[in-house]
């Protein structure tokens, strides 16, 4: 397992973890003076200000930009709607091409109002990421699954687990391209029994593009936004790295915190400075 120690380079910060309270340009210049190798910005920043001028920013201080977040959800209650979902995401692979990223991350919807059809849902999302996989090949970005909690089944992921993003990747695209993996978020995923066996599946096929860290709380208040800091929580964050790494993980390690009541309140430059010192000591 590499050693984080004066490492801030191989670690990267989502912006959601300072809590979007800023233009997206000052968020840019904070990371990179912290040390941090990589920035993992959002959407409706981006599309706020101008993407080329963000690109430029991000590659004059020489960061990598780790992941783009995120789809637009896919499932609809019509196929007009279902369409025009698809094609958000279209036009946001285009932006994550211009800023260069890795991947383009996928939370990919839950029901549609109203809706009870779960497996409809998840065949409109396998349908609208084989349809996304052609963009993202046109783009040179990978689309990276990511499995949420199923406490989001609902609203805002039908895809759940590692192994089913899994099943999804292999089912198309077989040749193992390079555009089509996952994103490992230890939030997610760390309750699954199948985590272990799932990480290794995910190397052995080249399915690994993204790790995103922070930690569980045991009195988790906020089902969204009370994410605790690494070291705060219950889940064992060096094992799931040690087995990220064997399994062939050699990207960064990306901070995501959402905490509206705790870390969002804080001065952006502290948070960075906790996060800076939680990677070398205990992720």
């Amino acid at each position: 397992m590499r050693n984080l120690k004066e490492r801030l380079d191989l670690c990267s910060i989502n912006t959601a973890t300072l809590g979007h309270r800023e233009p997206l340009s000052r968020t840019i210049d904070r990371i990179a003076s912290a040390g941090f190798g990589g920035i993992a910005p959002w959407r409706h920043e981006v599309e706020k200000a101008n993407v080329a001028e963000i690109a430029r920013q991000v590659k004059a201080l020489d960061l990598t930009v780790t992941g783009y977040c995120r789809s637009t959800y896919l499932p609809a209650a019509t196929h007009a709607q279902f369409v025009a979902n698809v094609d958000e995401s279209k036009a946001a692979l285009r932006d994550a091409a211009t800023l260069g990223a890795r991947c383009f991350v996928m939370v990919v919807g839950g029901l549609p109002e109203g809706s009870r059809d779960l497996n409809g849902a998840r065949e409109q999302v396998a349908d609208g990421i084989a349809q996304l996989l052609e963009t993202a090949r046109e783009y040179g970005v990978p689309l990276a699954l990511e499995p949420l909690h199923p406490m989001y089944a609902a609203d805002r992921a039908v895809l759940n687990t590692l192994a089913r993003a899994l099943d999804i990747c292999d089912a198309l695209d077989p040749e193992r391209s390079g555009f089509l993996g996952v994103a490992v978020d230890v939030y997610h995923c760390w309750w699954d029994p199948a985590l272990q066996a799932s990480i290794s599946a995910a190397g052995l096929n080249d399915r690994i593009l993204a790790y995103h860290v922070c930690d569980w709380l045991r009195e988790t208040r906020d089902m969204l936004l009370d994410r605790g800091m690494m070291g705060d929580g219950v889940v064992d964050l060096a094992a799931v790295r040690e087995n990220i790494e064997r399994a062939g993980y050699e990207g960064l390690i990306e901070v995501e915190i959402f905490s509206k009541e705790n870390w969002w309140r804080r001065d952006p430059d502290e948070v960075l400075c906790i996060c800076s010192e939680r990677l070398q000591t205990v992720c």
